[in-house]
C-alpha cells in the first residue's frame, strides 16, 4: 500500500503540515515548573459538581505554579450539544470564582492557542489524521452501523471483548483500489487507528503500557488493541484523538479528569506514541460519592437521583461561591482542614494545593458538611458584602424580594449582622434561600406566627403577659433593664423568675420566665426560637414592635 497516496486521496484539501502547526502554536514561554491545565466540558447544558471539583484542582495547580489555566469547549459530539450551553458553562464557572487565563469566553476566544472550540479546529485534526494514514497508523473504515451491530452480537455470543479489532476490522486491509471505489460510490467512512496491539495475546504474552499518574502513581495496564475511531464521518474527531492533538499544541502539562477515563488510557498512550509526542501528566480524580439514604452504602452521585449534582442546585438555593469553594477544597486535599484550623483567617489561595494529597478512591460528598462549612464561611463575610450577595441572588432567582436588599442598606445590614459579632458569633446562616426565610419576620409582608404557645401558658395568661409588656415597654431600655421587666411580669403572674427554680419546685409555679419570654418572642418574631429578642426589637424599631404586640393581644 502506498500510504502517502492514500493520505492524499482521503485528505486532498489538507495542505498544512505538522511543521506548520508547530510554528502556529509555539511552545509556551513559562517559568520552570509552571503547570498548564485545562477544563474541557461538553456543551450539553448540564454543569455538574464534578466539573467544578476538577476545575478547582486545575485552577490551583496552574495558578500557584505561575502557569496557565484555560477553558476548552469540547463540542465534537453535535448530537448532545444544547443551544446556549456554552454561556451556561462560562457563567456557572464564573459564578463560583473559577477564573481562566485564556480560552472560550462569552465574547469570543481569548488567547494565542485557539480556536478554543474543538468544532472550529477540524483542519488541525485532519492534518494529523492525514499524517497517521501516511505513516500506516490509520485507515478508512466503511463499516455500516448494521455491520458493527452484527459484529457486537457475534462477540457477545462468543463472550469476546466488544469492538472493532483484528479479524473483526473488515476494512483494515482494504487495497487502495477498493478504498477508492468505495469513496467514488459515495460510501461514508470514518478514520480508525490501526492499532499495533495484539488482540489474541493471553497470559504472559499480553503487553502492558505504563503511564505516570500524579494521584495514583505508576499505572500499568494491558495495551490497547482496539481500532478506535479517531475521525468521524463528518471529519470531526472523537474525544480520544482531539484531546491528544489539542493538549499537545495548547501546551497542557497536567490533565485532571475523572477516573471513568482510566479505561481509555491505553488508547491515549498509543495515540500519543503514534504521533510522536510525550504524554502529559494525567491526574485521574476519584469519583464523587454519597451515602445512599435507603441502603446506607456509598454510591456514585447520580444525575437522575441527586439534584445536588447539578451546579444549578447551588445557584438557585444561593450558596455563596466562597463557601462551596472552601468545602470542595476540604475533599480535594486531605490536609486542607488541618491547614484551615491553623490558618482560620487566611485566604484559601495561600494553601499549598497538591495532587499527592488527592484521594484515589471514592470521595464522599456530604451536603450536611457543606452546610456546616457554609456557616463558618458566612460568619466571616461582612454584612455589607452579604447584602450585595443576597441582592445579586434575589435579582436572578427571587426578583419579587430584590428591593428589600436594594433599598434600605443600613436596616438589612443590621439584620444580617444580628448576633454575628463578639467572641462567640452565631453561625446559622447557610445559603440565600435559607437566609431569606430566616430573616423573613423583619418584614411585615412575611411576618407570621408559626409556633404555638408554651404548654405552660394559657391564652388568657398570654394576653396578660403581652398587655403588661406593652404597658411597661420603653424602647430606650438597655438589655438588663428590659429583662428585669420581663422577670417582674413573670413573678407577678405566677411564673418562676429562673428556670432552675421551676425545675426544683414545679408545683409552686405555672412555668418559668423562659415561657414568658417565649410569649413575647412569638408576638414579635412569630417563632419560639430566634436570636436575642432585645436586639431584634432594636432593629425593628419601637413602632413596629408595639404594633406586633398589640396585634398579638387582639
Amino acid at each position: 500500500m502506498n500510504y502517502a497516496k492514500l493520505a492524499e486521496l482521503l485528505f486532498p484539501h489538507i495542505t498544512k503540515t505538522p511543521e506548520d502547526y508547530d510554528r502556529i502554536f509555539p511552545k509556551r514561554n513559562l517559568p520552570e515548573g509552571a503547570m498548564v491545565t485545562r477544563l474541557g466540558p461538553s456543551p450539553t447544558g448540564f454543569m455538574h459538581l464534578g466539573n467544578l471539583y476538577g476545575a478547582f484542582a486545575d485552577e490551583r495547580l496552574a495558578h500557584q505554579s505561575g502557569g496557565v489555566f484555560f477553558l476548552r469547549i469540547e463540542d465534537t459530539d453535535d448530537k448532545r450539544e444544547v443551544e446556549g450551553a456554552v454561556d451556561i458553562i462560562i457563567n456557572s464557572l464564573n459564578f463560583f470564582g473559577v477564573n481562566f487565563d485564556e480560552g472560550a469566553t462569552t465574547e469570543g476566544d481569548k488567547g494565542a492557542y485557539g480556536p478554543y472550540h474543538q468544532s472550529e479546529r477540524a483542519e488541525i485534526y485532519q492534518c494529523f489524521a492525514k499524517e497517521m494514514v501516511k505513516k500506516g497508523y490509520a485507515y478508512p473504515c466503511f463499516m455500516t452501523s448494521e455491520e458493527i451491530e452484527a459484529v457486537k452480537a457475534k462477540q457477545e455470543a462468543n463472550k469476546e471483548t466488544p469492538g472493532i479489532y483484528g479479524k473483526y476490522a473488515s476494512c483494515r486491509e482494504l487495497s487502495y483500489e477498493e478504498i477508492e471505489a468505495n469513496i467514488k460510490a459515495g460510501k461514508p467512512y470514518v478514520i480508525r487507528l490501526k492499532s499495533t496491539g495484539n488482540p489474541d495475546a493471553t497470559g504472559e504474552d499480553v503487553r502492558y503500557i505504563q503511564a505516570e499518574d500524579a494521584i495514583r502513581g505508576t499505572l500499568s495496564m494491558p495495551e490497547n488493541f482496539q481500532d478506535t475511531v479517531i475521525l468521524k464521518t463528518n471529519g470531526i474527531p472523537t474525544y480520544h484523538f482531539a484531546h491528544v492533538i489539542d493538549d499537545h499544541f495548547m501546551g497542557t502539562t497536567h490533565v485532571v479528569r475523572g477516573e471513568e477515563w482510566l479505561s481509555t488510557l491505553p488508547i491515549h498512550v498509543e495515540l500519543f506514541d503514534k504521533v510522536g509526542w510525550p504524554l502529559p501528566l494525567y491526574c485521574h480524580t476519584a469519583q464523587l460519592m454519597k451515602i445512599d439514604e435507603e441502603s446506607g452504602q456509598k454510591r456514585k452521585l447520580s444525575k437522575r437521583k441527586d439534584p445536588e449534582l447539578s451546579l444549578n442546585y447551588y445557584r438557585e438555593l444561593g450558596y455563596h461561591p466562597q463557601a462551596v469553594r472552601e468545602y470542595l477544597l476540604t475533599i480535594l486535599n486531605s490536609n486542607y482542614e488541618e491547614w484551615r484550623i491553623a490558618n482560620p483567617n487566611a485566604p484559601a489561595e495561600e494553601f499549598k494545593f497538591s495532587v499527592e494529597k488527592m484521594g484515589n478512591s471514592g470521595v464522599l460528598f456530604d451536603l450536611i458538611k457543606l452546610n456546616d462549612v457554609c456557616k463558618d464561611v458566612l460568619v466571616k463575610i461582612p454584612a455589607s458584602e452579604l447584602r450585595k450577595f443576597m441582592l445579586s441572588w434575589a435579582k436572578e432567582f427571587k426578583p419579587e424580594v430584590a428591593h428589600y436588599f436594594e433599598e434600605n442598606h443600613e436596616y438589612i445590614e443590621k439584620i444580617l449582622d444580628l448576633g454575628r459579632t463578639g467572641d462567640k458569633p452565631r453561625k446559622d446562616l447557610v445559603y440565600a434561600q435559607q437566609i431569606l426565610e430566616f430573616i423573613g419576620y423583619f418584614f411585615d409582608e412575611f411576618f407570621k406566627v408559626t409556633d404555638s404557645l408554651p404548654e405552660n401558658v394559657s391564652e388568657d395568661d398570654a394576653k396578660a403577659i403581652l398587655t403588661r409588656y406593652l404597658e411597661g415597654y420603653n424602647h430606650s431600655d438597655d438589655q438588663s433593664a428590659w429583662f428585669d421587666k420581663i422577670r417582674t411580669i413573670a413573678t407577678d403572674l405566677g411564673y418562676a423568675a429562673k428556670p432552675k427554680d421551676y425545675k426544683k419546685n414545679p408545683e409552686m409555679y405555672k412555668g418559668h420566665v423562659g415561657d414568658v419570654s417565649t410569649v413575647i418572642r412569638l408576638a414579635i418574631v412569630g417563632r419560639a426560637q430566634s436570636p436575642d429578642i432585645w436586639e431584634i426589637q432594636q432593629i425593628l424599631g419601637e413602632e413596629r414592635t408595639r404594633a406586633r404586640v398589640k396585634a398579638a393581644i387582639h
